[in-house]
């Protein structure tokens, strides 16, 4: 049976149910497993036949006990979670018309149309299904840029077993993504438009990490979170990476390298974890915007925070990439104290500077390259106007304009899989200014229509006081709840 531990060390080893109940650890660290099962060639081979719900179900079983979750039941969830993606493959990869080796992941079918939905919907079905079982109810609490929040309260919306409070810095998403969490209509999620964040959701969220680090509030309050911290999130989307491979690879072994639009760096440590159990990729090129916090630590050694840039692909507006420290937990050596040390420096200082030897390891299979709003506005341009058209959102376009700044750095027969993480419908104005107001087909979604026409429910505070306004709204919300019976 695998056990999870902290990243900080300070816990004892917790079975999957707990790590994914309590999300963050208590001692303030990031649940990772205490070893990564490893896939043999003929393993993979025969992962390569399935389809991506077969696939799932194959990745999860060998991080999720059966005295858990029993297989059949682990079978429903996933059947469940993925029943509402709109294409058949539920994850399609495409050619991009510009370079026969280079392809598209289209991660954007779900619910809320963004890569989001690929593991939110299982991670909150499975909550559900773990609280059932022990007649409890949870308070999730979540900052999002954009995307992780419409997917969570989608996922939520309905569920007696759980409330969730997404948080989002009022004026820097877009209002599609807005609107996809204010007008759901469900009594048990509670949207928050917080304004004055000068660093976006990285104010949003030291305020979450500031509750969580409260043991008499997180109990009072039953507090968890569904952002990438949690487990299972990154569990979940590591399985788009064996499932890009077996799509595009003819055989075992073929070199490949995915190209990620990154910003909390959730979905490249799900790259990372595939690549530590076997699948064989050549690389990964992380694709920072213009808040660069990753792309200076692969390039420079040097972790820091920096003031936020706000950028057209606004999800991935970073300034503290909080798995990162996952990442840096597995290729620096597994030392707790080690990530300690680092962790406690950055929260003072803002910044850390990685020794030779951890700032070489890693750089082993990755590359970065930071990428501007004009490069994304051209690279959107230049993929419509080609002669298959292909509308790119600007997250995706971030992941090509990067593969194609780094194209030389691998051999010609080097296949390149871009993330496309969100439907470009989320994103209308940008495609209007990119396609000087010719808007097409592709940039419009009947969900989101729907969403602009209907009342929005929400409430509103300032940054100053979210804290005190967020346990004050919290403390209400049980009440009646308990009130009611």
């Amino acid at each position: 049976m695998i056990k999870y531990i902290s990243t900080r060390g300070g816990i004892d080893p917790v079975n999957f149910d707990e790590a994914l109940l309590q999300g963050f650890a208590r001692d303030g660290g990031l649940f990772v497993p205490q070893t990564i099962p490893i896939l043999s060639k003929d393993q993979l081979k025969t992962f390569s036949k399935l389809g991506y719900t077969e696939l799932a179900l194959e990745i999860c079983s060998l991080f999720i006990d059966p005295g858990i979750i029993p297989r059949a039941d682990l079978r429903h969830l996933i059947n469940k979670s993925f029943a509402g993606f709109e294409h058949p493959d539920i994850l399609p990869v495409k050619p991009m018309n510009t370079d026969p080796s280079l392809f598209i992941m289209e991660l954007f079918h779900g619910p809320t149309l963004s890569f989001k939905d690929i593991a939110m919907g299982f991670l909150i079905n499975t909550m559900d299904y773990l609280l059932q079982k022990r007649k409890k109810r949870l308070t999730l609490v979540l900052a999002t840029t954009g995307d992780t929040g419409p997917a969570a309260a989608h996922a939520a919306a309905g569920k007696k077993t759980i409330d969730c409070w997404p948080l989002y810095p009022r004026g820097m998403i877009t209002r599609e993504q807005e609107r996809q969490m204010t007008t759901l209509g469900a009594a048990n999620v509670h949207p928050v438009g917080v304004e004055n964040c000068p660093d976006g959701g990285d104010d949003l969220d030291l305020v979450v990490a500031r509750l969580f680090a409260d043991p008499i509030l997180q109990k009072k309050l039953n507090l968890s979170s569904v952002n990438s911290i949690n487990w299972c999130r990154v569990m979940v989307q590591s399985i788009h990476y064996f499932y890009g491979y077996f799509q595009v690879c003819g055989t075992i072994g073929d070199p490949i390298v995915f190209s990620v639009p990154s910003g909390a760096f959730g979905n490249l440590f799900a790259g990372y974890l595939a690549r530590a159990m076997g699948l064989p990729v050549t690389g990964f090129i992380c694709a920072n915007n213009a808040n660069k916090a990753l792309h200076t630590a692969f390039s420079t050694g040097v972790f820091k925070k920096e003031n936020l840039k706000q950028t057209l692909s606004s999800a991935i507006d970073i300034v503290v990439p909080y798995n990162f420290w996952r990442f840096l937990y597995f290729t620096t050596g597994c030392d707790p104290k080690k990530i300690i040390g680092w962790m406690d420096k950055f929260q003072q200082t803002g910044e850390i500077h990685l020794d030779p030897k951890s700032a070489a390891a890693i750089q082993d299979g990755y590359a970065s390259v930071s990428v501007s709003d004009s490069d994304t506005l051209t690279t959107i341009q230049n993929a419509f106007t080609g002669k298959v058209p292909y509308l790119l959102d600007p997250h995706g376009a971030v992941a090509v304009a990067a593969a194609k700044m780094l194209r030389a750095n691998y051999s010609s027969d080097t296949r390149i899989i871009c993330m496309g993480t969100a439907h470009p419908a989320k994103f209308p104005e940008i495609t209007a200014r990119t396609l000087d107001q010719t808007i097409p087909s592709q940039a419009f979604h009947p969900s989101l229509v729907n969403a602009s026409r209907v009342c929005q429910k929400l409430r509103i505070c300032d940054c100053e006081h979210l804290e005190f306004a967020l346990i004050h709204a919290m403390e209400g919300v049980k009440k009646t709840e308990e009130n009611h019976g």
